[in-house]
């Protein structure tokens, strides 16, 4: 039978914008091909039945690149870590291909650990086992959580053995496929105006608009446009496409910030202009709350640290202000931009109440618990997850009827000591509800407050019985529990 996963609808949108955007370059061969991980969920997105795609189609398709059509290489700079450097691009992944959704938005098939490109810098182009299986759960925990992520496709072990300086080696090696809606980093404009190209980054600019924010040109053109253009658009189309992309990433780090996750690398060539979160290295979810909290052994300022990595993302679409200025004035960017902080405040502020099972609250009433909740959170240190997963476990009608009642069965004895004046407050925020809001609220509860948020420790559990027993069954029994760790 024919493999489902090569006949599927391959659109070469990136590539149509030419090779001065990246290269073209085979990928690696490899020894073995051992499927560890498949993601049905995503298939039908693809238009498929997971029936209907067998384990071999996927080794097929996601590990035997060789002999078919070269893969794309994108080029990119970035600041990494507040230092520009141009020595970048895709240095172990490839844009795999593009395809459409049922909706008919593209989506972009990316490969980590296919082999080195003209961007490897020396490297060999591979990913580390454990950090495919790392990136797998990371996308399918924060996916549960409500955040707007990547998520991985397959997982293959390739056979090769591979030395790292952070890992014991040798260690086995992998290469995976992301889904995403778009590869395009801040970096990728940052690079063409590295190269004095402003002719570039109005080709490439059009190009996002038109792929990713088509509602936008309605006001310019009757029909839909399928072909690359270089003429230039109203500067009103762009600063919109630029404050739409401000208001992206500030929900972004709200859903970050409110699942308690440290991406802990937030350089510019690891943002994107769809506003999704991708690219897990040295991430953590946090296990209380620690504003300082940095999840990367490298990070040794605190740049990217919990509590920073909101203005850490201002910060990155401020730097991309610098190769958009080509098309468009920086007054109008800085006006967008000047919106950040709050466009944050109120996304952080309303997932914070979703976790506590509320949804229109007064935003004075909603400070005053955003504050009160981060308070005894960290004044107890009680495990963050765990709190909101004991506010939906513990949730009874009778709160609205008496403070006291809340959170009777306190966790830890430091929780219960600090306890009275959250309580207070959120009674306060719950004794004006009315039937129908007190009764949505354990849904709520259950769809933002997982029985389980994973940490290190769990991965290392499900990884040890890996490098030992090539025992996969833990890591397959952890996903099982991601996956129905929030009810419907």
């Amino acid at each position: 039978m024919p493999n489902p996963l090569l006949l599927l609808n391959y659109e070469p949108a990136f590539e149509s914008l030419g090779d001065r955007f990246y290269d073209l370059v085979p990928a690696a061969k490899f020894p073995q091909h051992t499927l560890r991980f498949r993601n049905d969920a995503l298939l039908p997105m693809l238009g498929l039945a997971p029936e209907a795609v067998t384990d071999a189609d996927f080794v097929d398709a996601f590990g035997k690149f060789e002999g078919r059509h070269p893969l794309l290489a994108m080029g990119y700079h970035g600041y990494q870590f507040g230092q520009y450097n141009p020595a970048l691009g895709d240095g172990r992944g490839f844009l795999y291909g593009q395809v459409r959704d049922a909706a008919g938005h593209l989506w972009d098939l990316g490969t980590k650990g296919s082999g080195p490109t003209p961007y490897s810098r020396g490297g060999d182009g591979r990913l580390t086992l454990k950090g495919g299986v790392r990136e797998v759960l990371a996308a399918e925990m924060l996916h549960r959580l409500g955040v707007r992520t990547s998520r991985c496709l397959s997982l293959i072990e390739t056979g090769d053995a591979l030395w790292r300086g952070d890992e014991p080696s040798p260690t086995r090696a992998s290469v995976m496929v992301r889904l995403q809606r778009s590869h395009i980093r801040f970096g990728t404009f940052e690079r063409l105006h590295f190269l004095q190209r402003p002719d570039l980054i109005q080709l490439l600019l059009n190009h996002v608009i038109q792929v990713y924010c088509p509602h936008l040109l309605t006001k310019v053109f009757d029909v839909s446009l399928t072909e690359p253009f270089a003429e230039p658009l109203p500067e009103a189309i762009y600063a919109q496409f630029y404050g739409e992309l401000v208001q992206r990433v500030a929900d972004l780090v709200a859903q970050w910030m409110a699942a308690g996750f440290c991406h802990a690398v937030l350089n510019t060539d690891n943002m994107v202009i769809t506003g999704e979160s991708f690219d897990y290295g040295p991430y953590a979810f946090i296990s209380h709350y620690d504003p300082q909290f940095t999840a990367a052994y490298f990070d040794h300022s605190g740049r990217y640290a919990y509590s920073n990595q909101p203005a850490a993302c201002q910060w990155n679409l401020a730097m991309l202000q610098v190769p958009l200025a080509a098309v468009l004035p920086e007054p109008f960017m800085a006006e967008h931009l000047a919106q950040f902080e709050g466009q944050f405040r109120t996304a952080y502020r309303q997932r914070m109440l979703w976790r506590l099972g509320l949804d229109a609250v007064p935003v004075k009433l909603g400070d005053e618990l955003l504050r009160y909740t981060v308070d005894l959170l960290y004044q107890s240190r009680v495990n963050y997850h765990q709190f909101f997963y004991q506010v939906r476990r513990q949730w009874s009608p009778q709160w609205q009827a008496e403070a006291s009642a809340i959170l009777t069965d306190a966790i830890s004895p430091e929780l219960t000591a600090l306890l009275e004046p959250w309580r207070q407050v959120y009674y306060r925020a719950i004794a004006p509800l009315s039937p129908s809001e007190l009764a949505a609220m354990p849904q709520r509860l259950n769809r933002h407050n997982p029985s389980l948020v994973i940490e290190r420790p769990d991965i290392e559990a499900v990884w040890d019985p890996i490098t030992t027993d090539d025992n996969w069954q833990p890591f397959e029994h952890l996903l099982k529990h991601i996956w129905t760790s929030v009810e419907p």
